[in-house]
């Protein structure tokens, strides 16, 4: 069975038997994990495990383990900093940013890929523009050449563990002031001014960025829809005029900036015919189940092949991932970086 379009959530931290039926639906395709499905890292594998032996091939398990505000599991595996900090890093020492962005993106990796996580929402690639308060120290750095420099390390660094990196919101969403959890974002800002916060993208995508997450944001001058829903951005812009051949994932379709947008079916039928891989449906099991239901049957042949791609293969061995230098090293790197505060 091949993976679906749809990548939902769960309550605890084990499977229930509706979880179980949920999952084995045609349609879903992914799991994301939340705080609240965390209790220590034993659990955390004993679930995942559970997860991917439902179904042939295994579903997508994905996490939003940024650091900082935005990171999902905690001690033991490493407290990450904001992406913000290896911003402030690169003011200070540009060579010792990108290096140890580097080296916290194998890091980040390799304690998720310990657990069979496949994926992390991450890098973050908004421009710190000092306006949206959801984004905030969640941003690298106001110039776009320092994001591209540093998002580009961790991505490279995530790879090199075995993961695939999800840069993430297209086009951009650090000149809004809402939330989109809360309402909807509008930026009313000339194209022009937009390419600005956009060519952060298309430079990730010319650095190999295999799968980006597109923004709950209304860009006015240029579609009246928000672009996670607007084949303008996602098929003309991306996939078009940028060249990006990888997947395409949206966020949360649970959000209220999605509301105004009709029922659960259309607006997953709307985002999807826009051009996304993979629809994200979380906290709303009531919405994940009439959405699954309307999507099975699905089938999109270039999604399902750009999905696959997403499949994590780690280049260690997880199950002596504490006695490996590379780890060590990397922890002991990014704490001394944090004890020395750039003194």
């Amino acid at each position: 069975m091949p993976l679906g379009p749809v990548m939902l959530d769960i309550d605890g931290v084990e499977l229930t038997p509706l979880d179980r039926d949920l999952l084995r639906q045609p349609a879903v395709g992914g799991v994301i994990l939340f705080k609240r499905n965390f209790k220590n890292q034993s659990q955390l594998i004993e679930l995942v495990n559970d997860i991917k032996s439902l179904r042939s091939p295994e579903l997508l398990v994905a996490v939003d383990q940024e650091g900082g505000r935005v990171q999902r599991f905690d001690a033991p595996l490493t407290v990450l900093p904001p992406m913000g900090w290896f911003g402030l890093l690169h003011d200070h020492d540009a060579q010792a940013a990108r290096d140890l962005a580097r080296e916290t993106g194998w890091l980040l990796a390799a304690e998720l890929l310990q657990a069979r996580i496949a994926l992390s929402f991450a890098p973050v690639l908004d421009l710190k523009r000092g306006v949206s308060s959801v984004i905030g120290d969640r941003a690298v750095h106001r110039r776009a050449d320092v994001v591209v420099t540093l998002a580009t390390a961790m991505m490279y660094g995530m790879r090199e563990a075995g993961m695939q990196a999800v840069g993430k919101h297209f086009p951009g969403h650090g000149a809004v002031v809402a939330d989109s959890h809360l309402e909807l974002p509008v930026d009313r800002r000339e194209y022009p001014q937009i390419v600005e916060d956009m060519q952060v993208f298309e430079r990730m995508v010319l650095a190999g960025m295999p799968a980006l997450m597109s923004a709950h944001v209304v860009y006015s001058q240029r579609d009246p829809l928000p672009a996670s829903f607007s084949a303008w951005w996602l098929t003309a812009e991306l996939r078009q005029l940028i060249g990006f051949h990888g997947a395409l994932f949206s966020d949360d379709l649970s959000m209220q900036a999605t509301h105004g947008f009709g029922d659960i079916e259309a607006r997953v039928d709307a985002v999807l015919a826009a051009g996304t891989d993979m629809v994200l449906i979380c906290n709303d099991r009531a919405n994940a189940e009439r959405a699954v239901s309307h999507l099975n049957g699905h089938l999109q042949a270039r999604s399902m092949a750009r999905l696959a791609r997403m499949r994590a293969t780690p280049t260690f061995d997880t199950a002596t991932l504490g006695d490996n230098p590379r780890w060590r090293a990397a922890r002991e790197s990014l704490q001394a970086a944090l004890d020395g505060s750039f003194n």
